[in-house]
């Protein structure tokens, strides 16, 4: 069959829309019926492009007791009562927040639509938090029923239009304090409150009034509300994965393999099935190519600049960031420690538990997202380097060791380290480090790359067709390019490949900080 023979809910967010024109839907409607009935104030935190806002949709329509929209689905024999409620869906999505006037402006619109459908006047002077009572107590009043309150992307007035933290001024956060505290206030006349977002954010008082609220971003139970697990993958789109599987030239379970590799590993509580990205991977079935799709719709240049103004250990970002569980729901705006919204933005995810301590153990949940943010962040470590073309293009270093051209990398290595501005060379050993860590993880996505050894730790193992290279570097003061290439025999970094037939090429290295770069190196 062909790939785009059915069709695929990409950007589709209205639950009517999808089941009313034939869209594919992946059943989530079991998750909705347990959050109804056992529950009624809720919080969700997901990353971008992971199906909230039609989660709410999908919300809207039972509530509005649409049970002819969920034949087929597992709420339509779940649900004997199919009661219609009235609904308030406010989105801040619609909205670009560059002050608080353009906050004032969206709930304006919001509660206008709002109070002409429901035959309810207020004063010009009313402040938005007033109207947003007035409004629940009238539609409760006029409808003897309670309202449903659902809110997508609660925080996005507290984000910048790209996604960077701006300085959330106290006039905004007022606004969402008093607007967002009725939602408690209120309580008697709501059936069912449900808020979206990507972050609690703490200690800028917007979240102390909605302490009410389960939060279910961490709840076993709901883990896979949004996104597609490795079951749905397979019960839902065993046909498309053959179909792409021929394309590719590969076998189904290949195939597979290539799906999680790439945008597999989501974990939203420990200890549960992985989670695919969904946009990622309904674009893949519709075009038919592997590609980096979610990451291309936004990526995340203010976690690239924070983590490099922050002088966070970029190296520790695979499996190796450890949070405390009660930090990691939470971002503290103006904390040293930009793990919370790592995670909380997607790029991070939970890999382990650490029962004893209490803590989750982090790291990239898949290739899409890992190289993805390296390719990110290098360019922040050198701003006028673009590594996309010329000499920094990384096939070419790939190219020259694939040839065994050892020479010819080194040397393009140390023009590209001579892109380094100048006053970021008096940094220490650390940067250069960094620097070089994105470089070599960027070219394990064609050859086999290491920084682990059984027995120590190089600064990394290249393993091509024919030869492995061991890698070691130095920067004056601490060491030269004799003391990196005595320091990979001394260390024995190559004993775990010495068994095989590979050739073994071992290079030292030292960066002058006089000459600001790479100033020279051995090969043996």
């Amino acid at each position: 069959m062909m790939l785009n023979e059915r069709k695929y809910p990409i950007g589709i967010q209205d639950f009517e829309d999808l089941r009313t024109t034939g869209y594919l839907y992946v059943d989530k409607t079991a998750y909705i019926y347990r959050l109804v009935t056992m529950g009624k104030p809720y919080f969700l935190g997901r990353p971008r492009r992971f199906g909230k806002s039609l989660l709410l949709s999908t919300l809207k329509a039972y509530f509005l007791g649409k049970k002819e929209l969920f034949e087929g689905l597992a709420i339509h024999d779940l649900e004997k009562e199919w009661i219609e409620y009235p609904v308030f869906h406010i989105d801040f999505n619609i909205g670009i927040y560059t002050d608080v006037h353009s906050l004032y402006q969206t709930l304006d619109a919001t509660l206008r639509r709002l109070e002409e459908k429901w035959g309810k006047t207020s004063k010009e002077d009313d402040n938005p938090a007033i109207r947003f009572e007035a409004l629940i107590r009238h539609v409760f009043e006029k409808t003897g029923c309670k309202v449903v309150v659902l809110i997508d992307e609660y925080d996005k007035p507290l984000l910048g239009s790209e996604g960077d933290l701006t300085d959330m001024n106290d006039e905004i956060r007022k606004v969402l304090k008093g607007f967002y505290g009725v939602l408690k206030s209120s309580d008697a006349y709501l059936r069912f409150v449900f808020l979206t977002g990507v972050s609690k954010f703490s200690k800028v008082s917007v979240f102390s009034d909605l302490n009410h609220l389960m939060d279910i971003s961490l709840d076993e139970n709901y883990a896979g509300i949004c996104g597609i697990s490795e079951t749905e993958l397979n019960d839902f789109f065993e046909p498309e994965i053959k179909a792409l599987a021929v394309k590719l030239g590969k076998t189904y379970d290949e195939t597979l393999g290539e799906l999680k590799k790439r945008y597999d590993g989501y974990h939203f509580a420990e200890n549960t099935e992985g989670i695919y990205n969904p946009f990622s991977l309904l674009n893949t079935f519709a075009a038919g190519r592997l590609r980096n799709y979610w990451f291309a719709t936004g990526t995340p240049t203010f976690l690239a600049k924070m983590l490099k103004n922050l002088d966070f250990n970029v190296r520790n970002l695979e499996n190796d960031v450890r949070i405390p569980s009660l930090a990691i729901s939470e971002y503290r705006v103006g904390s040293d420690d930009p793990t919370p919204l790592l995670y909380q933005t997607g790029y991070l995810t939970i890999k382990d538990y650490d029962d004893f301590c209490g803590e989750y153990i982090l790291g990239f949940p898949n290739e899409e997202v890992k190289y993805g943010f390296l390719y990110e962040l290098l360019p922040a470590y050198m701003p006028k380097t673009n590594i996309m073309s010329g000499d920094f293009n990384i096939g070419n270093f790939i190219r020259d060791l694939q040839a065994g051209n050892v020479e010819g990398f080194m040397t393009r290595l140390k023009a590209f380290f001579a892109g380094i501005p100048y006053e970021l060379n008096n940094k220490e050993e650390k940067h250069y480090q960094t620097v070089f860590y994105l470089l070599f993880k960027l070219m394990g996505q064609f050859i086999e790359v290491e920084q682990r050894s059984a027995i120590g730790r190089a600064d990394a193992i290249v393993i091509t067709g024919d030869t492995v290279f061991a890698f070691e570097f130095k920067l004056t003061g601490n060491g030269t390019a004799e003391d990196a290439l005595k320091q990979i025999d001394d260390k024995a970094y190559l004993i775990p490949f010495t068994a095989g037939n590979k050739k073994i090429v071992k290079i030292g290295a030292e960066f002058s900080k006089e000459e600001r770069g790479l100033s020279r190196w051995i090969i043996a």
